[in-house]
């Protein structure tokens, strides 16, 4: 009869509330061995895994490989009855059998096949529940993953620079946003938040999507270049909005924004056609006055969830197109 590999393994005891766990680092060749999901889509039954998705684990081992990258973050096992698992006080350890039914993994399926993809030799931080039914597995799957709140997007974004991640489109966004940001004389001073969402204010992430949808037309030009002329035409635009609201207000609104951007080339070949390149704020509102008497009020303060559609009403009406809203 052949007997199953059992590996032996330093480990320490933790316990939290009603929980024990032992926490250790585990060779990624054994953890490879031992290791498995149950994929909700093919066992409806028992199953509360996602899908693997093979691209994701593909780029955490060219992460690891390429970019001589660390995960510290520790895979999350739950032991099986195959695993026979035990733990020895004295020495600290804990063995079990290396058979690949052993481990259930509870969170970290795609560090799990990413590491295994990789060429490095790893040793990867892992806690390990016993003794879980069913049930408490599915419920430890749900709290790890609704408990912890991701980091949001806008904090992200905002130590990308300090991380020296960013690439040459988000650093010459960052700068025309931390201009505006800053500069005494900016439209939208006191109405940014930088590594937030904040109600009524416009963070790097809404104004990085606005202004995607121009940077091509103005990437070959410097920030500091740009920025005065976006702020001039910001300041007549104010001059459209309805006067009864805040106007400046209405600028933190996503779609409207987004919309107003989109419309700043148009505008500022207007105003280079008409008055010889002079980006004043009078010029830029002389060419977009229009909008006052074509655009209905109601359109701006409740512009809806479409940029296109509200810039396409914006470009019309520049045009001289009669609209009816």
């Amino acid at each position: 009869m052949t007997h199953m590999k059992r590996e032996s393994l330093t480990s320490s005891l933790v316990t939290q509330g009603d929980h024990r766990f032992y926490t250790l680092t585990v060779p990624m060749e054994i953890l490879s061995n031992c290791c498995f999901v149950i994929e909700r889509e093919n066992d409806p039954t028992d199953g509360f895994q996602r899908l693997l998705d093979e691209k994701r684990a593909l780029e955490i081992a060219k992460y690891i490989d390429k970019e001589n990258g660390v995960i510290p973050t520790s895979i999350i096992l739950s032991a099986q009855p195959s695993a026979e698992l035990l733990y020895e006080n004295k020495n600290k350890t804990i063995s079990f059998n290396v058979a690949p039914h052993s481990f259930l993994i509870i969170d970290g399926q795609h560090r799990v096949y990413g590491f295994k993809m990789s060429k490095s030799d790893l040793r990867i931080p892992v806690v390990i529940f016993s003794g879980l039914t069913k049930t408490q597995e599915a419920r430890l799957f749900i709290d790890i993953n609704t408990k912890q709140k991701p980091v949001p997007n806008e904090l992200l974004l905002d130590i990308k620079n300090l991380a020296r991640y960013e690439n040459e489109n988000e650093e010459y966004l960052r700068s025309l946003y931390d201009t505006f940001y800053s500069d005494n004389k900016s439209i939208l001073r006191g109405m940014l938040s930088p590594a937030k969402k904040e109600k009524n204010k416009i963070s790097r992430v809404t104004f990085n999507a606005a202004m995607k949808t121009i940077l091509s037309q103005i990437i070959n030009n410097q920030p500091e270049a740009v920025y005065p002329i976006l702020n001039n035409y910001l300041f007549a635009f104010i001059n459209v909005l309805p006067s009864q609201n805040n106007p400046k207000l209405l600028l933190t609104n996503s779609t409207l924004f987004t919309s107003i951007i989109l419309l700043f080339p148009k505008a500022s070949i207007k105003v280079q056609d008409k008055f010889k390149g002079d980006y004043s704020i009078d010029n830029f509102f002389d060419v977009i006055k229009p909008l006052v008497n074509v655009i209905k009020p109601n359109t701006f303060t409740k512009p809806g969830s479409s940029y296109r559609k509200l810039y396409d009403s914006f470009s019309n009406a520049l045009d001289n197109v009669d609209l009816t809203f």
